[in-house]
């Protein structure tokens, strides 16, 4: 995703003036909500998860989503890092049972058919735990996402990273 963002800041940087590059992890909007609930969440959990799944064709694991949200879990708990355990829990031959570390957060990738796109945040507290998940069974779940974003880069100049940026 970084490197995704860097490579969009450089293209950015060539762009004449009042250009508007617009890069989106998620057109969906619900899955857009799901982040930004995550991000009011975080900083009142001292664990949190991200598991995320797709179809079995999909070619990246772990989706740009799923990056995305656990950056945004970092940032908005930061500088306190994830309480869960780590790799250390992991018995020998099962390595990356804990699933990939994002900024401290883990991310696990199930890729599998009958699923479009999914992603669940948990987060773990005493006591008590939160899910927030969204779902998308039909690739149509992306078109009012797509057509706020084409409706709205008119407006603007610039990189801008997220369509939460369009999302009032």
């Amino acid at each position: 995703m970084r490197h995704q963002v860097a490579s969009a800041f450089e293209q950015a940087a060539l762009a004449p003036d009042g250009t508007c590059l617009f890069y989106a992890p998620n057109f969906t909007t619900g899955a857009v909500l799901m982040m930004e609930f995550a991000k009011a969440a975080a900083p009142y959990f001292p664990e949190a998860e991200v598991i995320e799944y797709h179809h079995c064709n999909k070619k990246d694991a772990p989706s740009g989503t799923a990056v995305r949200t656990a950056e945004i879990i970092a940032e908005a708990r930061a500088p306190r890092v994830s309480e869960a355990p780590g790799r250390e829990t992991e018995i020998a031959g099962a390595e990356g049972a804990r699933g990939a570390l994002i900024d401290g957060v883990p991310v696990h990738s199930v890729r599998s058919m009958g699923f479009v796109a999914s992603q669940e945040v948990i987060f773990g507290s005493l006591g008590q735990t939160l899910t927030i998940c969204h779902d998308s069974w039909d690739r149509t779940s992306y078109m009012p996402g797509v057509l706020l974003g084409i409706r709205s880069v008119g407006n603007r100049d610039g990189l801008i990273v997220g369509l939460e940026n369009f999302m009032n």
